[in-house]
């Protein structure tokens, strides 16, 4: 697929259609905090202690998963140069544990959680100890105590996984992931990390793929963390470097070549002679060569006439851009935008656009974007939003952009962060990327 294949297919309204498919887009051995993740501890502190209780675990329902997905703590900066020296000491210590033999994968088992007594209960015990999230041995390592499930909550963490201290099914294969591997992953990352490193005075954007999580960046600190839905294994979220220089308020959306050629023609030929065209369907406008609306009804999808037209949606609920597109210019012809839908962000796996970034949380990345230019804030934004009407907004001040792929570092605090290798980029095989 070419760059300029790729573009962007939101995947909200337009996945409904069967058929259609998705178009639019360690911890260390030393000792360490409780996971810092805003440089304070506080939000791990409320997961591993919640309201100050330590005597009954939290109910993990959905409910919680949902809520943690979708509200990402704000952590350390990914792309800091004071990640590099963490990063060379996680890569001494994963160098330790490899040299005394690694870790066992543990076998399969439906799910373990605390009070349960089980063998594999013993291997996760063992598995835990060796990486350094479990603090010490426990004289009954057989069974799930809530030292345990502390040290499975915190692993959970530092993994891109919901904390929910159960070890499901992902859960077993991020920890089965091999030692050597996430050594290599380390290495690897470092390596790109040198790359991309950005100073304390930098105010910039990253979008860290695998993690499908986005950063606003100023003096050294994240301002928000979002939670993002990035492109699927099989239409990826490039790799780019760029300035964010417009904001779209209720945009058009302009239905690229491909999603043309893949998912609407398809759509509309299982479509034809019902009573509703796919057009009609979900609100978009077919247009000819010389710019003229069409009649719906007297597209004949079964010829080649559909090749020749161009397609556009307007502004409204079913717009899968959402209210607002961030643009930044790219060879891709990728974009970041909102959704009419959220329910993606709910979930820890996230791989689902076409390429694109949907942004959860957008207005305060707005805010912050518009913050230099007079007049632009929160009540202005939600104005504009209310009233339906397209506006172009050019930042006075671009600010630089980053879609990085970043699957292992350090933060300052001593925290090993890993991420599921999500386009297979590490040179590891399949293994981390399984979950």
């Amino acid at each position: 697929m070419s760059r300029r294949e790729i573009g962007c297919r939101p995947n909200v309204e337009l996945r409904r259609l069967s058929g259609l498919g998705v178009l639019f887009c360690l911890a260390s051995v030393a000792t360490l905090p409780a996971l810092a993740s805003d440089g304070s501890n506080t939000w791990i502190r409320s997961v591993l202690n919640p309201g100050g209780v330590t005597a009954t675990p939290p109910n993990y329902n959905r409910s919680f998963v949902r809520h943690w997905e979708a509200n990402p703590p704000r952590g350390y900066p990914t792309l800091a140069r004071e990640n590099i020296e963490p990063t060379k000491e996680a890569i001494k210590r994963y160098v330790d544990i490899n040299k005394s033999g690694g870790w066992k994968a543990l076998p399969e088992f439906e799910k373990l959680e605390v009070g349960m007594t089980h063998p594999s209960v013993h291997a996760l015990h063992d598995r835990l100890l060796k990486s350094g999230h479990l603090r010490a041995a426990s004289a009954y390592p057989s069974y799930f105590d809530y030292s345990l499930e502390k040290a499975v909550r915190r692993y959970q963490a530092s993994n891109g996984l919901t904390p929910t201290g159960i070890v499901d099914r992902r859960t077993r294969l991020a920890l089965n992931v091999p030692a050597q591997v996430r050594l290599r992953q380390l290495r690897v990352n470092l390596a790109r990390m040198r790359s991309h490193a950005q100073g304390d005075a930098a105010r910039y954007v990253v979008v860290n793929i695998p993690a499908a999580q986005i950063e606003a960046v100023e003096d050294g600190r994240v301002h928000s963390r979002h939670t993002g839905v990035v492109g699927k294994r099989d239409r990826q979220t490039p790799r780019l470097t760029s300035r964010i220089y417009e904001l779209n308020f209720n945009p058009v959306w302009r239905l690229p070549p491909t999603v043309i050629k893949e998912d609407l023609i398809p759509k509309g030929r299982e479509m034809q002679g019902g009573k509703v065209s796919v057009l009609e369907r979900f609100g978009i406008d077919a247009y000819s060569g010389s710019g003229r609306k069409l009649d719906p009804k007297k597209i004949n999808w079964r010829s080649g006439q559909p090749y020749t037209l161009s397609y556009r949606q307007q502004p409204g609920p079913k717009n899968p851009l959402g209210f607002v597109k961030i643009n930044f210019h790219n060879s891709y012809s990728v974009y970041m935008h909102d959704t009419p839908s959220d329910r993606l962000f709910g979930r820890n796996f996230r791989a689902a656009s076409s390429g694109c970034i949907r942004v959860s949380g957008i207005e305060k990345l707005l805010v912050w974007l518009l913050e230099p230019q007079k007049g632009w804030n929160r009540n202005r934004i939600e104005k504009v939003k209310a009233s339906g009407e397209t506006e172009n907004v050019r930042l006075k001040k671009p600010v630089r952009l980053h879609f990085v792929y970043l699957t292992a570092w350090a933060t300052p605090d001593g925290v090993v962060q890993f991420r599921r290798d999500l386009y297979r980029r590490d040179g590891v095989g399949t293994v981390a990327a399984a979950y």
